[in-house]
């Protein structure tokens, strides 16, 4: 009775100590672990770049370095399938470039990116280990002669992050899991929309805005912008360079003209005499 009464005894203190133990490491762990930056710039609408800065905190690379470089290496060959480059500045950080030529090229390569299968690798981690994130981006483009609207758009479900502190039964913060920002960079800026719900506000810094998202909830990112337009800028020229060639001819003919008249009339004086 005694043995049995100990032995409870010392399964709930081991308990007890291995949930301090969680507990312990998750703050560790979950305290700014992640920090991703997402940013899409815009030179003109045929081209651009997505550009990507990630980096995790050393504690983290120290407890979980095998499961992070798998990662980081998985994220190179999704970028090198993008025809995209990926530059390591060290073991924790890595900055990616992917160029795209239109606003469709921009679509189907973010969303290609983000949701990569690694098929090379079928040992790194399932949806099981780790919670899905759902995220979409469109962008709507119309063309007015001399300028491009667009409007873009981005949705992010950040909302699996919150399983985490429900699936261990520990009150982890979500955003302190990670540190998500996205921006928008083009010539003559943008401005967010903010109707839509679970639309977050955005920070302005001169041509670019920022937004910063929320782990745990839905996050819907909205702007339009306005790019010029080289195909129909191009048009004018070739428009006007052609009315000022038909003007100077036409300037030029009765000229030429009244020469020629003058000429002729000369020439019969001249043989009159």
């Amino acid at each position: 009775m005694k043995l049995s009464i100990l032995m409870a005894s010392a399964r709930k203190i081991i308990g007890q100590l291995r949930l301090l133990g969680i507990v312990l490491l998750s703050s560790l762990l979950l305290s700014g672990c992640v920090q991703y930056q997402v940013g899409v710039n815009f030179d003109s609408p045929n081209y651009g770049e997505i550009v990507q800065h990630i980096q995790l905190d050393e504690r983290l690379m120290s407890l979980s370095g095998d499961s992070v470089k798998t990662w980081l290496d998985s994220i190179e060959r999704r970028v090198k399938q993008l025809h995209g480059k990926a530059k390591r500045r060290s073991n924790r950080e890595v900055t990616v470039t992917i160029p795209f030529k239109n606003g469709a090229d921009l679509t189907e390569k973010f969303n290609a990116f983000f949701h990569y299968i690694d098929k090379e690798n079928p040992n790194n981690l399932t949806e099981t280990d780790l919670p899905p994130i759902e995220s979409q981006l469109s962008l709507k483009q119309n063309n007015f002669l001399l300028l491009v609207r667009n409007r873009l758009s981005f949705d992010l479900d950040l909302r699996s992050l919150s399983l985490i502190s429900t699936n261990t039964n520990l009150a982890i913060n979500p955003t302190s899991i990670l540190d998500f920002e996205f921006s928008l960079n083009a010539p003559w800026g943008g401005r967010s929309i903010e109707k839509a719900e679970n639309a977050i506000p955005a920070k302005k810094q001169g041509n670019q805005l920022i937004w910063r998202l929320q782990p745990g909830q839905i996050n819907h990112i909205e702007t339009i912008f306005w790019l010029p337009s080289p195909l129909g800028i191009g048009t004018i020229f070739i428009i006007l360079f052609i009315a000022l060639g038909v003007y100077l001819r036409d300037r030029t003919a009765p000229t030429l003209g009244g020469s020629r008249e003058q000429g002729r009339a000369g020439s019969r004086e001249q043989g009159a005499v």
